[in-house]
């Protein structure tokens, strides 16, 4: 890649997705040197595992595991990347706070790349860890496909 995405950058190319959308994450850091990424989501009651308990549910801790994976391999890549793998560790649950993603990427070899993520309460406390594996395959161009064999 030749150059370095910005926090701007970053979230502009997170903001693309509907899905991510829905979780409105926000980059908090870009840092090339460590290859990593931050970013920070906010407690939503729509995040809640049950109404009225402020904790949050699982499947949107796993969400923003996945989503700080992704885009920190992307650091490299310079877009995102298909999921191969996922992986979350629920260590204790997380009730009346906004969540911390910490991303780094673990390894990036030809086809595939491994990102280890931190999730952290507001006190910094980790409350769950994820790996996840991406492809990291150069697609063909779409105009490039033939299907006549």
């Amino acid at each position: 890649m030749d150059k370095h995405l910005t926090i701007a950058d970053m979230q502009a190319l997170i903001n693309q997705s509907r899905f991510h959308q829905l979780f409105q994450p926000e980059v908090q850091d870009v840092d090339y040197d460590r290859l990593q990424l931050i970013i920070k989501m906010a407690m939503s009651d729509h995040f809640e595992r049950q109404p009225g308990t402020d904790q949050w549910h699982g499947g949107t801790i796993s969400a923003i595991i996945d989503i700080a994976g992704c885009y920190c391999l992307s650091l490299l890549a310079g877009e995102p990347l298909p999921t191969i793998n996922f992986r979350a560790d629920y260590l204790r649950p997380a009730v009346g706070t906004d969540l911390t993603a910490i991303a780094r990427i673990r390894r990036a070899g030809r086809t595939v790349g491994v990102v280890d993520v931190d999730v952290e309460d507001d006190n910094q406390r980790l409350v769950a860890v994820g790996r996840a594996c991406f492809s990291i395959q150069k697609r063909p161009p779409a105009a490039a496909t033939n299907s006549e064999g």
